[in-house]
């Protein structure tokens, strides 16, 4: 009881505090920003910006090449086993590094073929530069990221090949960018847009991220009448009603001696499931995201699923939910404040023949429950409330504040890939996890230059102490893109 009276003394703390931000940029309008405007003068009008071509295009556009290297800095400290007794080769720094070259042909408006190749590295660290070992991002060599075909002109187009699948705020279908080598699918896809309305038909099945081979997905697998994984689903989305962008989807999973309850990356021989089981379960959703430019700085966001099915042979139901609400203000810095609260259900008993955990897909989790990435969408209650800033146009800097609740303990804490179980189930245990702050700045000073710099703190709650060492955790970052 102490440690949650504590920690909801520093959340009160630091609420007060980001409204004491907004407060004092607000309150003089001349503070740190552009001089304060008569009230009988006219603003001038913004200057035009001119769109920059890829300096990589030739031929009037029908072969474009893109290129893009990325250089990160990373320290991590206690986010694994949180125990300062122990030095684990996850307490550590490494540097990793991931290069990318794509290439573009389209001859004519309703044909594109387009290949990309990536390499990923990881230097400098203790852990097994494996892929997935031990959290670590690992060495993946030279190989093929993406190679599709598109045919078809904007409004009604096939793409078939390897691509990314990415779709709303890539809670459960994304590319999960932050990681090295990012996630890619074995897919054919659809889609089909009119007006305000839009909507994508996919069939697909994720790539396996390989070390010393080349990286596969289960197309590949050496039947041809047969798959042990099937990812599809219907996406549609609409603008039609004024100021929301709304989502519809419903996923399909089918997977056959799953390498793990939940995907996520996967990676072969991790396996959580139990061999010769069948999953095959449904996801039916929706979002809604309103456009702050139309609310006169307002905007509110939200997102609800709802699953049934199968996991290992297991029942499911299961629910999760997003919402969230802010305000851009107009007033030097730009401050926005931003609310969110975000849930997912957890299994109750492990016995009795049903599931509740939520199966959180191949989402992009990083960083919406924390920079640390220690939560998925999964047996979680979230709170938070974020404070983004802009002093000068190419220079933001974000404070984000999270706590954390297991939705039951009866069920695990996963990790932000979804399989990785934090600590051994332990039912008698408080559900308060901790709580997380996150300080991000982001600097832009050219249209291919981005950095990024980043700090985190993990306060350890009451689950942790119930269950073991519970120190608190740390990571920092250092990042650099060049992208063509």
């Amino acid at each position: 009881m102490k440690i949650t009276i504590k920690i909801s003394q520093k959340i009160t703390r630091i609420i007060q505090g980001l409204l004491l931000v907004v407060a004092c940029l607000c309150a003089r309008p001349g503070f740190g920003g552009q001089p304060e405007l008569d009230a009988k003068s006219t603003p001038p009008p913004p200057p035009l910006e001119k769109k920059e071509a890829n300096p990589f295009c030739f031929l009037d556009g029908k072969l474009c090449f893109d290129i893009q290297d990325r250089l990160r800095f990373e320290g991590r400290n206690n986010n694994f086993d949180f125990n300062s007794d122990v030095d684990s080769l996850t307490d550590d720094s490494w540097l990793l590094n991931r290069f990318r070259i794509g290439v573009a042909i389209k001859p004519v408006d309703w044909l594109k073929i387009y290949a990309q190749g990536q390499d990923s590295r990881e230097w400098f660290s203790d852990r097994p530069k494996i892929p997935g070992a031990m959290g670590a991002e690992g060495d993946d060599q030279f190989d093929l990221r993406q190679a599709y075909l598109q045919l078809g002109p904007k409004s009604v187009n096939a793409t078939i090949g390897r691509q990314t699948l990415a779709y709303g705020d890539e809670r459960l279908i994304g590319i999960s960018e932050w990681n090295n080598f990012s996630r890619t699918f074995d897919a054919a896809k659809l889609h089909y847009e009119q007006g305000k309305f839009s909507v994508d038909v996919f069939s697909s099945t994720v790539v396996y991220i390989l070390r010393d081979s080349f990286d596969y997905s289960d197309l590949f697998n050496g039947a041809e009448t047969h798959r042990d994984q099937v990812f599809s689903g219907i996406y549609g989305s609409t603008t039609a009603v004024d100021p929301l962008t709304i989502d519809l989807y419903v996923l399909i999973l089918d997977e056959r001696n799953p390498t793990m309850i939940v995907p996520g990356i996967t990676y072969p021989g991790t396996s959580l499931s139990t061999p010769g089981t069948r999953t095959d379960f449904a996801t039916l959703g929706t979002r809604l995201k309103a456009d702050p430019k139309k609310l006169n700085g307002w905007e509110y966001e939200g997102e609800f699923a709802f699953q049934t099915g199968q996991v290992s042979d297991l029942d499911l139901t299961a629910f999760a939910a997003h919402i969230g609400g802010g305000y851009n203000f107009k007033c030097p810095w730009s401050p926005r404040l931003f609310a969110e609260y975000n849930y997912a259900s957890g299994d109750h008993d492990s016995t009795d023949g049903n599931i509740e955990t939520f199966q959180n897909l191949f989402p992009s989790n990083h960083p919406k429950y924390g920079f640390m990435d220690l939560f998925s969408w999964q047996n979680m209650h979230n709170p938070e409330l974020s404070l983004r800033v802009k002093p000068i146009k190419p220079l933001t800097f974000e404070l984000d504040a999270h706590a954390f609740w297991l939705a039951d303990t009866n069920d695990a804490w996963y990790r932000a890939n979804g399989t990785t179980r934090v600590r051994p189930i332990t039912p008698s245990a408080s559900s308060y996890v901790g709580s997380e702050i996150d300080l991000v700045a982001t600097y832009q000073p050219v249209k291919f230059l981005t950095f990024l710099a980043g700090y985190s703190h993990f306060f350890a709650g009451a689950y942790l102490a119930d269950t073991g060492p519970s120190d608190d955790a740390d990571f920092g970052y250092v990042q650099a893109i060049i992208s063509f």
